[in-house]
């Protein structure tokens, strides 16, 4: 498929950050609001520092970026527009369903709480969608809250969850993997499960095969990114724990772009997608951080495309396991069945 074929195609995006994926100008104008300073003030000229920055091949400098963004999504306003700029982008490039994942404790420090940012948040995704559907486009966008392994467990981000607020459809561990087992997190992930919250985890990305086992050990029902569970075979054919993923069908949310910048591969060509494609690994396609990565899902379903040598029905069955995964209602998927075709 080439870049117009797969704008053209119905897509479901499970692996996105909300702070990831800001708009160059929108980053430009909140800090002249907020008096910041901005590395560079020319909007293209920032994209490129933003790829550039994270383009390093490592992780943490990686992660180093979003200080930049975040620093400027500490008040309502601010998440809002963000938020419905999320869904606007997502629309325009022909996403029907998408899950925003963000971490509210990172948000806190212009005096909001938790609520406060959430709420924010969600405004501007319902903004978006109302936005969306006036210009004849249908798409439907829920929230993730994202817990920092990190960071101190947040109990009011946790109560959030469990009490179903507006939107939010499930959690998610992020930041820095290696180093930072789940166990810290096992009681607030046991009362989120059983509030019906459903789960994805940050794992095989900048961990092997042994953050897998720890993120499927503790109830995660995805795997963002998971792709290192490639390690995890050997002469004799695949371990244990990819045998778990590969048999029990655990969705990887994998971002191809993002990978080559973190060192899981040089090139789109080197990545393990080649390898978990063919051996039947449930695979979805996201963007991660779309500012980061100068990417949208168009060109990394073209980038893909090209290297596995998707034809389209290939490419539309990827965003049918992506719809399967998706944390969204039984109805919603029945209804967003219909348009991948």
């Amino acid at each position: 498929m080439d870049s117009a074929d797969a704008m053209n195609l119905p897509k479901v995006v499970l692996h996105d950050h909300l702070d990831g994926g800001v708009r160059p100008v929108t980053v430009l104008d909140l800090a002249a609001e907020h008096g910041r300073p901005v590395p560079v003030s020319d909007p293209d000229d920032l994209a490129d520092w933003f790829f550039e920055a994270a383009d390093s091949g490592s992780l943490t400098r990686y992660l180093d970026t979003f200080a930049e963004t975040v620093a400027l999504m500490q008040d309502g306003d601010s998440l809002r527009r963000i938020a419905r700029e999320f869904v606007e982008d997502m629309a325009n490039d022909g996403v029907i369903y998408a899950e925003t994942r963000w971490a509210p404790q990172q948000h806190l420090a212009g005096g909001l709480t938790a609520a406060q940012a959430t709420e924010a948040v969600q405004a501007g995704l319902l903004e978006g969608m109302e936005s969306a559907s006036t210009s004849g486009k249908i798409i439907i966008v829920r929230q993730i809250l994202c817990l920092m392994r990190q960071l101190d467990v947040p109990e009011d981000v946790v109560d959030l969850a469990v009490n179903h607020a507006p939107g939010v459809v499930g959690v998610d561990i992020a930041g820095p993997e290696n180093g930072f087992p789940l166990a810290p997190f096992t009681d607030a992930l046991k009362r989120v499960q059983s509030a019906g919250i459903h789960l994805t985890v940050h794992a095989g990305e900048a961990a092997g095969p042994e953050s897998i086992l720890d993120a499927l050990d503790h109830g995660a029902e995805r795997l963002g990114h998971g792709v290192r569970v490639i390690e995890d075979r050997d002469a004799a054919g695949w371990g244990p724990t990819a045998q778990r993923v590969l048999s029990g069908r655990i969705p990887l949310e994998v971002c191809p772009s993002s990978n080559t910048q973190t060192g899981i591969c040089r090139s789109i060509a080197d990545h393990p997608l080649s390898v978990l494609w063919p051996a039947g690994f449930n695979l979805t396609l996201s963007c991660d951080n779309r500012l980061m990565s100068r990417t949208t899902t168009s060109r990394e379903i073209s980038l893909v495309s090209q290297v596995l040598g998707w034809n389209r029905d290939q490419a539309l069955s990827v965003q049918r396991n992506a719809l399967q995964a998706a944390f969204c209602t039984s109805a919603e998927k029945k209804s967003l069945a219909r348009l991948l075709v």
